[in-house]
């Protein structure tokens, strides 16, 4: 069995989670910068096969309206360059809402630190995508 990769793309930071080999939990793993791009792509690249990677989700922000704007063609573009993996597209509008508010349930400050906001996001990512194919 491989694990699945979660990305919540941002312009600054890209949020990682993965799941179990069995793909019932899901864990946040980390944030990275995404700046310089290639640094981002190699280190998701690496942490990918360090877990036995083979499907990653992508978090892409589709507008209210259900169309594609600028930031989710940028997710999808970011994608391509993840071409030795399966890239599966999950729709995350309103996750970074989300994320901040299961963080303040649980008592953790992110204002200092906002790549904790990207690692949640990563994680509600992988959680919508287990529970639509499940």
């Amino acid at each position: 069995m491989n694990k699945i990769m979660a990305l919540d793309i941002g312009t600054k930071r890209i949020g990682i989670a993965l799941t179990d080999y069995l793909h019932v939990t899901v864990s946040g793993h980390s944030y990275i910068s995404r700046v310089p791009e290639s640094d981002a792509l190699t280190l998701i690249k690496k942490i990918a096969k360090d877990n036995n990677v083979k499907d990653i989700v992508i978090g892409v922000p589709y507008n209210m309206d259900n169309s594609k704007g600028s930031q989710a063609n940028d997710c999808i573009n970011f994608a391509k360059n993840l071409s030795e993996f399966n890239i599966i597209e999950e729709d995350e509008r309103l996750t970074s809402e989300t994320a901040e508010e299961n963080l303040r349930n649980k008592r953790i400050d992110f204002r200092k630190d906002k790549g904790l906001v990207d690692i949640e996001s990563a994680c509600i990512i992988l959680e919508q995508y287990l529970s639509r194919i499940n």
